[in-house]
């Protein structure tokens, strides 16, 4: 299982939010690639990266910073926020970003993730935001009426290989991940599926690992330090 430290992006700084809500957000800390840096150094093979802005604004607004990341911190990059079309697609995995997330592109607009697949493969993950079972969207600002298992069905039979899992209510509380959507979402599809939302400690790694889920995304919990990078490393390596 891979871990995957988050960052998250708001007027170029580090933050993170409560439960999705851009009012909550608060900083965490103050250089992402020093941050990004500090997560290669303990182990780390990948990052997680969230354009909060481009989110909101369904548009790139934060990219350089993604961009100098994966070219100097070692790690590789998965991005998602405002990638709403093929050319902002092309734009970063041509930059350097090792994977990008389609999140309300695939409510949307499903044909764009179909081609964006269709051209790069495993470089193209969907994120499903869930808010009580139904997909969030635009920066998860309204809640759509299609449920994350639907979604994620029609996303497999696009072609889509890995689907991120967030559940907002648990997102930035450290109350623990929710087990149950995650588990039916291994079950029912064939997809690598990444964990994210509420994770507190080790007990969670070890919770999620026992799923046989491909990863899982630690934010708040290491910049509250209830969890350290390297014993979470360690758990999904045992």
């Amino acid at each position: 299982m891979i871990i995957l430290p988050a960052i998250d992006i708001k007027g170029g700084a580090c933050v993170r939010l409560y439960k999705g809500d851009f009012s909550t957000a608060h900083k965490v800390a103050e250089d992402p690639l020093s941050t990004a840096r500090s997560f290669r150094e303990a182990g780390a093979e990948w990052i997680h990266m969230v354009d909060l802005d481009g989110a909101k604004d369904a548009r790139p607004q934060n990219a350089e910073i993604f961009f100098s990341v994966a070219k100097e911190s070692g790690l590789k990059v998965e991005l998602g926020g405002g990638i709403r079309n093929l050319d902002t697609v092309e734009y970063y995995l041509q930059g350097g970003i090792s994977r990008v997330i389609l999140g309300s592109a695939a409510v949307h607009n499903p044909t764009l993730v179909k081609e964006a697949v269709a051209e790069y493969g495993n470089r193209i993950a969907v994120g499903i935001d869930a808010k009580e079972g139904y997909v969030a969207v635009d920066g998860w600002l309204d809640k759509s009426e299609v449920y994350f298992l639907d979604l994620a069905r029609e996303m497999e039979g696009v072609g889509v290989k890995t689907i991120i899992f967030t559940d907002i209510a648990r997102d930035g509380t450290l109350s623990g991940p929710n087990l149950a959507p995650l588990r039916e979402l291994k079950e029912q599809t064939h997809c690598q599926i990444i964990a994210s939302g509420g994770i507190s400690g080790p007990d969670d790694i070890k919770a999620v690992k026992a799923l046989g889920l491909y990863g899982v995304i630690c934010g708040k919990a290491l910049y509250a330090q209830t969890l350290s990078l390297t014993e979470a490393l360690r758990i999904a390596k045992e």
